[in-house]
């Protein structure tokens, strides 16, 4: 297979795996190491690199999952707490071989969609390393990541823009069901 089917194939294949899916495999750190490298690649206005991440594997997952099953906890009124929706919340994070909080560090230099699109990119890019190395991923952007700041150590000028699970999986590949291209591109050619 040519380099560009493999590319062109990673892209068009990369899904969304959800921890129901992953199997009980460590991703060695060097792994992990290896495909924030590819993030770190990303494309950004003025070299920003906004992007910065934290990592969560072995008892750091048991901490990350106690802290969002809490913050679901507070958030939540109390007629709408769920029992199983706090189960859930910490059974995804511990169910995964790492999870990453997905950070940005506002610069200033640019406006702040700009730098939200690079981390955007970069976590674009992660997810298209891990889909190279057989790793599922899912990113996550639930309504109490306003609440990680102290946890996560953030400045002010800094937020966590969501997490990213990953493990080894057995699914198989399916392409994603998309509309026609032809209903999103406008041609002007005069």
């Amino acid at each position: 297979m040519s380099t560009e089917k493999i590319i062109l194939d990673n892209i068009k294949y990369r899904r969304s795996v959800f921890p129901v899916s992953y199997i009980d495999q460590d991703i060695p750190d060097e792994i992990i190491k290896e495909l924030l490298t590819y993030a770190n690649y990303a494309p950004s206005h003025k070299l920003t690199q906004p992007w910065f991440f934290t990592v969560f594997k072995g008892q750091g997952l048991q901490a990350l999952a106690d802290k969002m099953a809490e913050l679901y906890r507070v958030q939540t009124k109390e007629e709408q707490f769920l029992i199983k929706k706090f189960d859930n919340i910490k059974e995804k994070i511990l169910k995964s071989a790492a999870v990453i909080a997905i950070n940005i560090a506002y610069s200033g230099i640019v406006p702040r969609w700009e730098e939200i699109a690079a981390v955007g990119c970069a976590t674009q890019n992660l997810w298209l390393a891990a889909k190279a190395k057989g790793i599922g991923g899912y990113w996550s952007t639930p309504g109490t990541l306003s609440g990680m700041s102290d946890f996560l150590q953030l400045s002010q000028n800094e937020e966590c823009l969501g997490l990213f699970y990953l493990g080894y999986h057995h699914e198989k590949e399916a392409e994603g069901q998309r509309k026609p291209v032809e209903e999103k591109i406008r041609w002007i050619k005069s």
